[in-house]
């Protein structure tokens, strides 16, 4: 209660929130090697794991690109001051899209073995991450209207992250585009977002904008 006997407003903190994610994070790589088998006959080993290498390559992929979402949800809700039911539904549906991932690349190692269906299993995957990085923008957008980010990060950093969310999409859905033509084309693209994205972003830490863009 303060001096004139009303009680604060609620606000939640965000640490619940990133310790549930982490651990959904947590399972969902932990899913992916769990679709894995190994070869049925033992008798040629060797042989049999070379046959999995679509599972290995689609493997690698989805772990990395599972850790990229888990870098770039902290570098979002680092800055958060508090949470209301919006970013908890948000957030809850952003999850959700996470844990179908292990289900998308299982599809993608099917079709790549089997040499058939891959042109639907990259539209598939690549709309699973697709689903994710649009998440990721309208989580960002409601945190910038709501108010709810703290103004140490500055409006220099809230634009940069802002641009690198809204390229994700960009650069997903042009690895879709592709994949619907030339299939491993479309994964290919979708790869070479890897490296791109586990790239620190200008002004997440708080930097001051550069002088030309403040002259701006």
């Amino acid at each position: 209660m303060n001096a004139q006997g009303v009680a604060p407003p609620l606000t939640r903190q965000p640490g619940r929130l990133v310790s549930f994610s982490d651990g959904v994070f947590a399972i969902a790589v932990t899913l992916l090697v769990l679709e894995i088998q190994p070869p049925p006959d033992f008798g040629h080993l060797l042989r049999g794991l070379g046959t999995l290498w679509s599972s290995y390559l689609a493997y690698a992929l989805s772990f990395l690109l599972i850790g990229q979402v888990w870098v770039n949800h902290h570098v979002m809700f680092d800055y958060v001051r508090h949470v209301d039911r919006g970013v908890l539904f948000l957030n809850t549906v952003l999850l959700m899209v996470i844990a179908f991932l292990p289900f998308s690349t299982s599809l993608l190692a099917g079709a790549l073995r089997a040499e058939q269906g891959l042109r639907t299993a990259v539209l598939v995957y690549g709309g699973t991450l697709w689903m994710a990085a649009a998440l990721f923008n309208i989580i960002w957008r409601y945190l910038r209207h709501a108010a709810l980010l703290a103004a140490t990060l500055g409006a220099f950093g809230v634009r940069t992250i802002g641009r690198r969310f809204a390229l994700a999409l960009l650069w997903i859905g042009s690895g879709i585009i592709a994949g619907a033509f030339v299939p491993i084309a479309g994964v290919a693209i979708i790869a070479g977002f890897l490296p791109a994205y586990y790239l620190p972003i200008r002004g997440e830490y708080g930097e001051h904008a550069p002088a030309t863009d403040q002259a701006a």
